[in-house]
């Protein structure tokens, strides 16, 4: 019996990286799971990974997968549409994982209109849209779960002097919208408690060596900064099949989740990392 067996989860993101990552161990522990990304195909976006690639690899596992393409950060963007998608094609949906994010690693004054409205359409309104759709039958059936991705970017700068990294830009308006994202979901966490739905947040401890980080060249040179792909996916993981009525509300990394729930890291396929 896998943790996952009969369950349907959405992972948004699932074109590439964390998302696909934990779209594969999803489906290695029997969820039926729909992948959400704008990347359909292989070859037509400048970062590898797509949605045919997540799929054809969760199917050759014997999985079950579909892909549903959405640019999250369109402001046509149709959440119930995309749910009710969902819902026909694999039944009622379980878990919703948000992972797709829009990130800009700018000074303040360099971030354009434009940039700043697609990383709050992709980092807050997605997450927003997408819990306020699935809400309603999660609370029908008395139990959900939900696990947005974080950024340890959320954290304040600390100072005079401040550290290099901050006072050249610090990710300013990624983190706050990063910040608004885990304010919100500590909020809907205690909003539907009564409703056996949890609601939990995941940060990586470091960078994570996803196409996008690398394509950013966001890769610290020391290896010790960098956190394996499998533990925010185990962490996600343990979010989503831990106990609503008593988990959740919870704003943590992936080293904190998977210390304090005494869970190991995982291949993606679920077997041991280390033999």
């Amino acid at each position: 019996m896998g943790l996952l067996d009969g369950k349907v989860a959405i992972i948004t993101g699932a074109s590439r990286g964390i998302g696909a990552g934990i779209a594969e161990r999803f489906a290695a522990e029997g969820a039926a799971v729909a992948l959400v990304a704008r990347t359909a195909e292989p070859g037509t976006s400048h970062l590898d990974g797509s949605l045919r690639e997540t799929v054809e690899a969760i199917e050759a596992s014997g999985g079950r997968a579909i892909a549903i393409v959405a640019d999250l950060a369109d402001p046509n963007f149709d959440a119930v549409a995309l749910v009710n998608d969902v819902e026909e094609q694999l039944g009622p949906v379980d878990v919703l994982v948000n992972n797709a994010a829009a990130c800009f690693y700018l000074p303040w004054d360099t971030v354009s209109p434009r940039r700043y409205a697609v990383m709050f359409a992709a980092n807050v309104d997605a997450p927003w849209r997408l819990s306020t759709a699935v809400l309603p039958g999660m609370r029908d059936r008395g139990r959900g779960h939900i696990v947005n991705i974080s950024s340890m970017v959320t954290e304040r700068p600390v100072g005079p002097p401040f550290t290099p990294f901050h006072a050249e830009h610090g990710a300013t308006l990624y983190g706050a919208s990063k910040a608004a994202l885990e304010r919100m979901s500590t909020g809907l966490a205690a909003e539907v408690h009564r409703h056996g739905v949890a609601v939990n947040v995941v940060s990586p401890v470091a960078a994570v060596a996803t196409p996008g980080v690398v394509a950013m060249g966001l890769m610290p040179a020391d290896d010790t900064a960098v956190e394996p792909l499998e533990q925010m996916v185990e962490a996600v993981m343990a979010f989503a099949t831990c106990d609503p009525a008593t988990l959740t509300g919870r704003v943590v990394t992936s080293e904190q989740a998977l210390t304090e729930l005494g869970r190991e890291i995982r291949r993606l396929d679920g077997s041991p990392l280390a033999t």
